[in-house]
Order: structure tokens, then C-alpha cells, then sequence
């Protein structure tokens, strides 16, 4: 075969679930059918869950060097700046979790991390290739390309958009709706005279939460901006002009604007694929789900849809491969759930409506009851997302269970007394008589975390979630 897998679509989905194969030695195609990468922001609020997942891929502190926290978001209502409020509550690290805050960084400069990191495999992005037609038989798919090629693969994903070729191909209902009541132009801009600390939102005394919104895009001069669109307003302008116009109106013209990256109007299209596999052929990221933007949570879903998958297709074990659509299916609805109710505050005119809370952190994603998971007890059970924890080793370096379940294995942890396997450590409590053989609990978090006493046993996939607890 030309590729074990060949993946249609080289955003952050695509990427991640490449990379994910590549670092396994599986032979990889990724092809795309833009002529060049995308520049602008579109999804750049990543979670706390999609920071883990980065530093188990090698890109995390790429990532935070080129991104920013948080910042205040100062509101200015008739030209004056009348307070401050936070998206995120700045949060503490916590033994169990390292990265509790979310992190923002442009989509483009994200996903020319994760191909400068999958071209560490030597694997490479294939722009201007679309992907023309597919037939898939009992041993693999043959995908014809916009190119002339014809491509052998064992299996093909379609991580190719909201408007998937794949999808549409396979004949797979998208499931939901379009609302065309509820609007917003949207785009990357300069905006000189605003406070690059600061999230800045626009609006009037009369209509505080009808508005315009600018966050700050680290590494670029830009602003990306969000503006809340009247039912009334149709054929709406997207150009500089009208975006400055729109602006004056509710800034008192303080602020110049220039060099307009990209700008659309965005419509809420919340919509679910009826099927996210099809034999040999499956669909991930917005090919099988799209969000409102509201909450940051289109970009995070996609990435975890590629690590949740990657592993699967590694092994092709049957069992592994028919868990994907039950497992991440059922994410995806209730993260348009959430995403949903996010939005519909801000059409209500919700003060609140700009704060965020844990459920959309994605760190509480579980797998409990799906096919890999079997029915467990207590706090922590299979399913669930196996937590970081701090322990020493042999020679008194510190070494955390995130830098242990690093890499394309499972783990397994074993408390106390217990045979080892290739990938298994044993922990033991301070103070205990053979403290310093292996790895020492010294604050015993990692017991506190896994519920363990001496001679449990806890097995995490390759993925970061709990596979079984004995």
C-alpha cells in the first residue's frame, strides 16, 4: 500500500491525528486541497486538556512560548472605559493538574507547530491536493487525488471541515441546524490605540452586550474581533471600511483599524454527523461535528478526536476501532451542548455570558460505560482521565506521571508489590521499608489521586484515560 493511512484535511485534527501515527512508525499521507496554509486566527482559545495532550505530543512548550494566558477584558461602553472582567479565573496548578487555565494562540501558528513536529517523523503536509473520489473494499480504500495520483491506504480519514468531502461522499447526515437569526462578522485586524494586555469590548450604554469584541493574537500585530450582527442587517460588508464604520459607532472613532486579515460572517451551524465511521473510512473534527465558537471549543474537540483515534488505527485491532464513534460521538453532543447554551446567554443578553467554568475545560471528559471501559467504583474509574501526580525516583530526581505516560504506550502503575510489565512502574509511599527501589509517592498525591492502596493496579492508555483498576 501507498500509506497505511491517509488523512484528507491538514488542519489541527489532521495534524494531531498524523503526528500521533507517525511517532508510531505508521506510513502516513496528509493532503490538503488549499494552495497554501491558512493565516488567521479562527480557533485559538486551547483548554487545559488540549495542553496535556501537547505535552504527551512534543509541541507543549512551542506552544506556550508563542501563546499568552488570559488577559482582563476591559469594557468600554460610549467611548469610556467603564470596568474590567476575566474570561477564565486564573487558576493554580494542582498536583493533579499542571495545566488548569486555558492558553491562547493563533489556529495558523498552532498548526505550523504541529507540522514543524510531524515533519520530526518526516512526514509532510501535501498542499493542493484534494482528495477527488474514494472506493473502499474488505482490505483498504483507493482515493483518487486532484493530482492525477491514485492512492492505496488502509484506512482514510476525512478531517477535511465542516463541508467534508469525505462525509458527503459516505452519504452520512449532518444532523442539526443552521440559524440564520444569529449572526457575527468575525476577523483578524490591527487595531492601533488598543492595549495589547487587554481584551477590549465595544458597545453602548443602551445595548452593553450588543457589541464588538478584540483579543489580542500573541506574535502578530492583530486583534481578532467578534461583532454581534442585527437580525435586520443582510449583505453585510466584510471589508475594512464597513468593519471601521461598525467600530466608530460604538468606540467614538478612538481606535484606527488596518490591515484586515481575513474577516466572515459567521452563522451558528451546530450540527452532529449521524456516523463518524463507515467500514475502513472514518470522520473527525469539524467532518463529523461542528460548534459555535462560543466556549473555545471546535479547535479542542478536533485535536482530541485525532489522539483519541490515532492509537486505534496503530493498533487495528477491531475492538479499538469500533470504540472511536461511541467514545467521541458522545463528546461531541455534549460539547454542543455546552457550546449552545454558551451562545444562547449572549443572545439573551447574559452578563455572564463572557465567564467559563470547568465545563469547558475539557479535563472532565470521561469514557465511563463506553465499550473500552469496564464498570468500576469509588471517585476515579476507568474512562475517566488518569491524573498527573509528583514522585521521586531511585536518586531523588523528581519525575511526574505525565512524563511517564509520555509517548505512543500504555501504562501501567502498579501500588506497592507487584510484577512489572514492559511499560509498568511501581510507587510506593514515603517512609515505606523499600522507599527509593522504584518511584516514591513523597507527598502522597499519586496515592490520593488513584485511590490506591498497596497492590492496586491501574492500566492508563496510550491516550491519558484510565483503561482498567484492580
Amino acid at each position: 500500500m501507498d500509506a497505511r493511512v491517509l488523512i484528507a484535511g491538514a488542519g489541527p485534527t489532521g495534524l494531531t491525528l498524523a503526528i500521533e501515527l507517525a511517532r508510531r512508525d505508521v506510513p502516513v499521507r496528509i493532503i490538503d486541497k488549499a494552495p497554501e496554509y491558512f493565516v488567521g486566527s479562527r480557533g485559538d482559545g486551547m483548554q487545559p486538556r488540549t495542553l496535556e495532550v501537547f505535552e504527551d505530543l512534543g509541541v507543549l512548550d512551542a506552544v506556550l512560548a508563542a501563546g499568552m494566558a488570559p488577559v482582563p477584558i476591559r469594557i468600554h461602553l460610549g467611548g469610556e472605559v467603564v470596568g474590567e472582567r476575566m474570561m477564565f479565573d486564573l487558576v493554580d496548578p494542582t498536583p493533579a493538574k499542571p495545566y488548569p487555565t486555558g492558553w491562547f494562540l493563533g489556529q495558523s501558528q498552532t498548526e505550523g507547530i504541529l507540522r514543524d513536529r510531524l515533519a520530526e517523523f518526516g512526514v509532510r503536509v501535501e498542499l493542493a491536493t484534494a482528495l477527488t473520489g474514494f472506493d473502499q473494499d474488505a482490505d483498504g480504500v483507493t482515493a483518487t487525488l486532484s493530482t492525477g495520483e491514485t492512492v492505496r491506504a488502509a484506512y482514510l480519514v476525512g478531517a477535511d471541515g465542516g463541508k467534508s468531502f469525505v462525509r458527503k461522499a459516505l452519504g452520512i447526515p449532518f444532523e442539526g441546524t443552521t440559524d440564520e437569526s444569529i449572526r457575527m462578522l468575525l476577523g483578524d485586524v490591527v487595531a492601533e490605540g488598543l492595549d495589547r494586555n487587554f481584551g477590549h469590548w465595544f458597545a453602548t450604554p443602551d445595548e452593553p452586550m450588543s457589541g464588538m469584541m478584540f483579543s489580542p493574537l500573541p506574535g502578530t500585530p492583530h486583534f481578532q474581533f467578534g461583532a454581534s450582527l442585527g437580525e435586520g442587517e443582510t449583505d453585510v460588508e466584510t471589508a475594512l471600511p464597513a468593519v471601521q464604520a461598525r467600530l466608530d459607532v460604538l468606540s467614538g472613532g478612538t481606535v484606527k483599524l488596518s490591515g484586515l486579515a481575513w474577516s466572515t460572517v459567521w452563522r451558528p451551524n451546530v450540527r452532529l454527523a449521524a456516523r463518524f465511521r463507515e467500514g475502513r473510512v472514518f470522520l473527525a473534527g469539524d467532518a463529523a461535528h461542528v460548534h459555535p465558537p462560543t466556549g473555545g471549543q471546535g479547535l479542542n474537540t478536533g485535536i482530541q478526536d485525532g489522539y483519541n483515534l490515532g492509537w486505534k488505527l496503530a493498533d487495528e485491532s477491531p475492538e479499538l476501532l469500533d470504540s472511536y464513534e461511541t467514545e467521541r460521538r458522545t463528546v461531541a453532543a455534549r460539547v454542543l451542548g455546552v457550546t449552545a447554551g454558551i451562545l444562547q446567554k449572549y443572545v439573551d443578553g447574559d452578563e455572564d455570558a463572557h465567564r467559563r467554568g470547568e465545563d469547558t475545560q475539557q479535563l472532565d471528559i470521561t469514557y465511563r460505560g463506553g465499550p473500552l471501559s469496564p464498570e468500576g467504583t469509588g471517585e476515579l474509574r476507568p474512562g475517566d482521565r488518569a491524573p498527573d501526580a509528583p514522585l521521586v525516583d531511585a536518586n531523588g530526581k523528581r519525575v511526574r506521571l505525565f512524563e511517564l505516560f509520555r509517548g505512543p504506550h500504555a501504562t501501567e502503575l502498579v501500588f506497592g508489590e507487584g510484577a512489572l510489565g514492559e511499560h509498568g512502574h511501581r510507587i510506593r509511599p514515603a517512609g515505606s521499608a523499600a522507599a527509593g527501589a522504584e518511584l516514591v509517592d513523597e507527598g502522597g498525591h499519586a496515592y490520593a489521586a488513584y485511590e490506591a492502596e498497596d497492590g492496586r493496579r491501574v492500566v492508563i492508555r496510550p491516550d491519558g484515560y484510565v483503561w482498567s483498576m484492580s
